[in-house]
C-alpha cells in the first residue's frame, strides 16, 4: 500500500531564470529538516540552496540548462529521509540532490540514492557512514564538510594542548549515529593523547532530564565535558550543569552552531568552545561577500550549516557544468574529480570517500556570541 503524502509535504518550487524560454531543463533535489528538532538547521540550509540556484539561473542556468526544483522536509528523522529520497529519485525523477543535513538522517538517503544512482552531496553530515558502510565506498554520494575522526580528534588535541585539560567527560545521545560516532572518536583520540576520559556516559533522543548523568559526570573529578549533539540538547544540559553548580570546561562539534543555542542555554554556555566550518569573522573577501549577502537576504549572520549549504549547492552545479550533461553518471564522475574548489567555508578536495578535505575553525561562545579562535589544518 501506498504511503498517503500529507499537505505540504512535498514542495516543488519552479524558479524563473535567464535561461531563454523552452530552453532546456535540469531538475534537482534538495533534503533538509524543514520540521522537527532542528528545523533551524534546515532553514539556513534551504536558504542558502536558494540563493545558489538563483545565482545559477540569473546568469542563464547551467551547462545551457535552466534549473528547477524540488524541496522535501525529512523532519530530521531517518525514516522520513529515506520517504523523500525515494520520491526525489523515483517520482520526481531529479538528476541530483543536495542533502541530508544530519548524519542520522542522510545515511538513509545514501543508500536510496545509491542504488537509484543519482549523485548527491550533503552540505553538513559528519559521520563516515554517509559516504562508506562497511567499507564500501558510496561512489554517487559526496559531501561538503569535514568529517567526524577529523572534528573529534580536533577537539581531543585542543581540549589537552590549548585548554590544557587532561580528565575529560562525555555525554553523548546513544540513538543518533552523529553524536555517538564523534563521542567515540574524541574518547580514543583524548587516552591516545595521554588524557584520561573519566566518565563516558549515554542518553536517549528523548531525554530531557540529565541530571543523573551531571552527577556522575561531577564525581568524576572531569576538567572538561565534551557535548557532541546538537544545540537544542547541548543548551539544556549546560544549563542543568550550571544549576548543579558545575564549572567544568564545555566543548563539542559543529552541531553547536545555531543563534538558539545562547537562548536555550544562556549564561551557561558562556566559554564554550566548538569546532565549526567557517567563521564569518574571516577577512577572506568570499566570506566577507557571502556574509553580506545573507544578511541582506535574510536579516542575519549565516550559520555554518548554512554556509556548507550554499558551498555544496555550487560544488554540485560546478559539477554540472564541468560534465556539460544532466546524465548523473557524468555529474557524478565530475563530483569526484573536483580539486581546489574555492569555496566560502574553504578550499575544498573531493578524496577517493567522496569527502572534502579542508581546514576546521574554533569558536568560542563569548559575550553571548561566537568569537573566531583559530583555524586548525587536516
Amino acid at each position: 500500500m501506498k504511503r498517503a503524502l500529507p499537505v505540504m509535504a512535498v514542495l516543488f518550487l519552479a524558479v524563473a531564470s535567464a535561461a531563454p524560454s523552452g530552453a532546456k531543463e535540469i531538475r534537482i533535489g534538495l533534503v533538509t529538516p524543514l520540521s522537527g528538532d532542528v528545523k533551524t538547521f534546515g532553514e539556513s540550509v534551504r536558504n542558502s540552496f536558494l540563493i545558489a540556484v538563483e545565482e545559477a539561473n540569473a546568469k542563464g542556468g547551467v551547462a545551457g540548462m535552466k534549473i528547477t526544483w524540488v524541496i522535501q522536509d525529512d523532519k530530521n528523522d531517518a525514516t522520513e529521509a529515506a520517504n523523500v529520497a525515494n520520491l526525489l529519485v523515483n517520482q520526481h525523477r531529479v538528476k541530483a540532490i543536495v542533502g541530508s543535513v544530519t548524519s542520522k538522517a542522510t545515511i538513509p538517503v545514501s543508500d536510496i540514492i545509491q542504488a537509484g544512482k543519482i549523485p548527491t552531496i550533503s552540505p553538513t553530515a559528519t559521520n563516515p557512514k554517509v559516504t562508506v558502510a562497511d567499507g564500501k565506498r558510496k561512489d554517487y554520494m559526496f559531501r561538503a564538510c569535514f568529517i567526524d575522526p577529523f572534528q573529534g580528534a580536533v577537539l581531543a588535541k585542543f581540549a589537552q594542548d590549548t585548554l590544557k585539560k587532561k580528565n575529560a567527560a562525555v555525554l553523548y545521545d546513544a540513538s543518533n549515529d552523529y553524536s555517538k560516532g564523534i563521542a567515540e572518536v574524541f574518547r580514543d583520540a583524548f587516552r591516545k593523547q595521554g588524557g584520561k576520559v573519566a566518565a563516558f556516559e549515554s542518553y536517549g533522543k528523548d531525554d530531557v532530564d540529565f541530571s543523573a548523568l551531571l552527577t556522575k559526570v561531577k564525581a568524576s573529578g572531569a576538567d572538561v565535558l565534551f557535548l557532541p549533539d546538537y544545540y537544542n540538547k547541548v543548551g539544556l544540559i549546560a544549563k542543568q550543569a550550571q544549576e548543579r553548580g558545575m564549572k567544568v570546561q564545555l566543548i563539542g562539534p559543529d552541531g553547536w552552531d545555531s543563534p538558539d543555542l545562547v537562548k536555550i542555554a544562556g549564561s551557561a554556555i558562556e566559554g564554550g568552545y566548538f569546532s565549526n566550518h567557517y567563521s564569518p569573522d574571516d577577512k577572506r573577501p568570499e566570506v566577507v561577500a557571502w556574509v553580506k549577502k545573507y544578511r541582506d537576504r535574510h536579516g542575519q549572520v549565516p550559520d555554518a550549516l548554512g554556509t556548507l549549504a550554499y558551498d555544496a549547492t555550487n560544488m554540485l552545479l560546478e559539477a554540472i557544468r564541468k560534465a556539460g550533461s544532466d546524465d548523473p553518471k557524468k555529474i557524478r564522475e565530475a563530483l569526484a574529480s573536483m580539486k581546489g574548489f574555492q569555496a566560502v567555508s574553504g578550499r575544498s578536495t573531493m578524496d577517493g570517500n567522496g569527502d572534502c578535505i579542508k581546514s576546521a575553525a574554533i569558536l568560542k561562545i563569548e559575550g553571548g556570541k561566537q568569537t573566531f579562535v583559530k583555524m586548525v589544518n587536516p
